[in-house]
């Protein structure tokens, strides 16, 4: 039993007290394991840490041979000492020789000792090392005694982590190391490179007060942060914008849930009753309980940690009386946020003069917070496991949206590398700015127009800041997205309004709404389908749902009075499809009319075209069609029978293929035998070398990022055409993969700047 004098509280202060001496590493670790062994009545108590390499080495005992520290060494899951650390659970044995994983070392001298209590060093979640107590009587350790073990353990996690115990160098990285430069590899998301300083969106805070003074105290202050935390998760679940959310709101009402956990609460109070403070029994029953949960063999349960983090984070804000985000902290003027994921209002949370980039552990090309990261002109890179553990707020980082790699903590030969890199990006930026104003036109007199591809009002002001001749692409799905409720019909009409404005003279182009597939609405339930890509989605979701889509054309008709309308129909498949969509503009023209509405100055409606069967209806199509779009992501996707989303597949089919070009050339002469118009407003149009190659199979416009109508208009004014319009006539029926370094090689030696 542990007596009086092992009061854990007392035990706590004296650890603290030692703690406090000015003594080496060695030393200190000594007189702790005499420390616990007589306050636990145990005649062995030994420190074992882990090694590089995965190995747990004696650093310190009191009862075993002196003479076996820093010599023996088990790997995890070899011994009792091994079997704790690799399940990162207690073990209690009063006879621990009988027990199958016993080993017997001799050096150690440990025959003599029959029972054995061992308690993991957990931080994180990981385990850092094992505390062992021994008797030479065989007794179970009660659960007191298991329950200060615990809370010593969690202690001198905190102190083995800060390196105060020992030289951090001399463990193994098991995440605790944050001061080593780090590299990690993930998704290229969003274009661009920066350098600035981590910023974590939900904040870690970092317990600094382990050993409480007064108990009671730190009870209360438990008990009213817990309140406040289970008071802002109902309202997070109960607000009425959550009515809509479906599948969402069930998961909210598991995290609800987790919160209102009595087990959890009694966890923590019972830690805070062997002597911590409310914020180290928060760290200390997390960690404990993440160890558990991410040894376990259920994915939903491994899952569940990641919830169970974000809840104990939450909790701790609370105590420190902190934000929920970093959004509304004072922030560097060189932000890089680092998440676990997040959505598209919280990054426009932030001030977009700090914000340099973005960097989630998830994240993909399609989701909603890409879309915004791309229109804002951040770079983002996503899929980089274990950052959010890896960095601390103010740690250096560059990011590369180019490689989708993050470089934490950088060397100084890396950061060197990476500035030189800005400063050509900066040169570049300088050229592209000198010829903002100048005409995208070949230096054989081929006019290209060069638009922009935007969604959110965010995007506007790039019109000017490129000299974009228009918007070639408004993605009106994104205001929609964005948002937790349907955008009524007055910003609807509000934010149209503000897009042809902006545009003055310049043409805008709506699409309507394209969602599905990838691009689903949280107010929105959409039943789960195995290939949703080619499911229900855009102009089918618009036709089954007809005043969905009719509520919009009216609000775009409200914006357009007096002024021009370009309005155009995503995935269309066949003619009927986009009969049906033009019929029900038409409607809404006439109800404008009769209510004696201002109408538009002029309305011209087209397609989007996706579908290769569309391809093969030009004719006809065109006959009551005033435009066509290619959208070259989507179009490719279907073209080749190849999902984008999947990566083994991304660079499987090349857009210079000699097939993929014949089609779209195609598309070219037939648009241009009806006197119509044809586009290109997929990312195959923002890259120059591809950029060329459809000037030259004949369209005249092209639609894009903002960041890529400088790169493109360089590319298109440092060229003449005719020379690549014939290299490519002459090579439209190669059979072979892709034309690309061929036509790369005969552009570049034409004299074509494809930087």
């Amino acid at each position: 039993m542990v007596t009086a004098a092992g009061n854990p509280r007392l035990l706590l202060r004296r650890l603290r007290d030692i703690m406090q001496e000015r003594t080496s590493a060695q030393d200190r670790l000594d007189r702790i394991v005499t420390l616990i062994a007589s306050n636990m009545v145990a005649e062995v108590c030994s420190i074992y840490l882990m090694r590089h390499g995965g190995e747990l080495e004696l650093f310190a005992t009191e009862g075993l041979n002196k003479s076996a520290v820093h010599k023996t060494r088990l790997k995890k899951g070899e011994g009792l000492v091994g079997d704790i650390a690799l399940h990162a659970r207690p073990l209690n044995l009063p006879d621990a020789q009988s027990h199958p994983n016993f080993v017997f070392l001799p050096e150690t001298g440990e025959e003599p000792f029959q029972s054995l209590m061992g308690v993991p060093i957990l931080r994180d979640g990981l385990c850092l090392g094992v505390i062992v107590v021994q008797n030479k009587t065989r007794r179970l350790y009660d659960e007191e005694e298991v329950e200060a073990a615990q809370t010593i353990a969690m202690v001198l996690a905190e102190m083995v982590a800060s390196g105060d115990l020992v030289s951090p160098g001399e463990l193994e990285e098991t995440g605790i190391r944050r001061d080593r430069p780090w590299r990690g590899k993930g998704s290229a998301i969003a274009d661009g490179v920066a350098i600035g300083e981590v910023v974590l969106h939900e904040p870690r805070v970092k317990v600094e007060r382990l050993i409480a003074e007064n108990p009671d105290a730190e009870r209360v202050r438990l008990e009213t942060a817990v309140a406040e935390l289970r008071s802002s998760v109902d309202e997070m679940v109960d607000h009425e914008d959550m009515e809509l959310l479906g599948d969402t709101k069930e998961v909210l009402e598991a995290y609800r849930m987790f919160a209102n956990d009595s087990g959890w609460l009694t966890r923590l109070r019972e830690a805070i009753g062997t002597g911590l403070t409310a914020e180290a029994a928060v760290e200390r029953v997390q960690s404990e309980t993440r160890a558990r949960l991410m040894r376990h063999t259920d994915p939903y349960l491994r899952e569940r940690a990641h919830d169970l983090d974000d809840l104990a984070n939450r909790l701790l804000r609370h105590l420190a009386g902190l934000a929920d985000t970093a959004a509304g902290a004072l922030l560097p003027d060189n932000v890089v946020l680092v998440a676990r994921a997040m959505g598209p209002a919280e990054l426009l949370d932030y001030d977009r003069a700090k914000l340099k980039a973005v960097v989630l552990e998830e994240g993909s090309p399609t989701s909603h917070v890409a879309i915004v990261a791309r229109a804002l002109g951040i770079p983002l890179v996503g899929r980089i496991d274990n950052l959010v553990d890896m960095a601390d707020s103010g740690n250096a980082i560059i990011v590369d949206g180019e490689r989708g790699e993050v470089h934490l903590r950088p060397a100084a030969d890396v950061v060197a590398s990476y500035r030189a890199k800005l400063a050509v990006m900066a040169q570049r930026e300088l050229e592209f700015a000198a010829v903002r104003d100048a005409p995208a036109e070949t230096a054989d007199g081929v006019a290209v127009a060069l638009n922009l591809n935007a969604g959110l009002a965010v995007d506007l002001p790039h019109l000017d800041e490129t000299g974009a001749a228009g918007i070639g692409l408004f993605r009106t799905e994104l205001p929609f997205m964005i948002t937790t409720r349907l955008p009524s019909l007055r910003q609807q009409t509000d934010l149209y309004a503000r897009v042809l404005t902006a545009a003055g003279t310049r043409p805008v182009t709506f699409r309507t709404l394209d969602l599905g597939g990838d691009k689903v609405l949280p107010y929105m339930h959409m039943e789960a389908e195995e290939n949703p890509a080619m499911g229900w989605r855009a102009i089918r979701i618009s036709l089954d749902r007809p005043a969905l889509l009719r509520y919009q054309l009216r609000a775009m008709i409200a914006a357009a009075a007096g002024r021009n309308l370009n309005v155009m129909f995503p995935m269309i498949a066949e003619v009927a499809e986009f009969a049906q969509a033009r019929a029900l503009l038409d409607a809404e023209l006439a109800r404008a009319a009769s209510l004696g509405k201002t109408p538009p100055a002029a309305v011209r409606a087209g397609t989007m075209l996706e579908v290769p069967s569309l391809g093969w209806s030009l004719k006809p199509l065109l006959a009551i069609a005033d435009f066509i779009s290619l959208g070259t992501n989507d179009l490719m996707q279907f073209f080749f029978a190849s999902d984008r989303g999947n990566p083994r597949l991304g660079d499987r089919y090349d857009a210079l293929s000699p097939a993929f070009l014949r089609f779209i050339r195609a598309c070219v002469e037939e648009a241009s035998a009806a006197g119509k118009g044809l586009a290109v407003c997929g990312e195959m149009a923002g890259r120059p070398l591809e950029a060329l190659a459809l000037a030259a199979l004949g369209v005249r416009q092209l639609s894009m990022q903002p960041h890529a109508i400088g790169p493109v208009k360089m590319a298109i004014r440092s060229v003449a055409l005719g020379p690549l319009a014939a290299f490519l006539e002459q090579r439209l029926d190669d059979p072979g993969h892709s034309l690309r370094d061929d036509f790369r090689a005969f552009a570049e030696a034409a004299g074509a700047k494809l930087a």
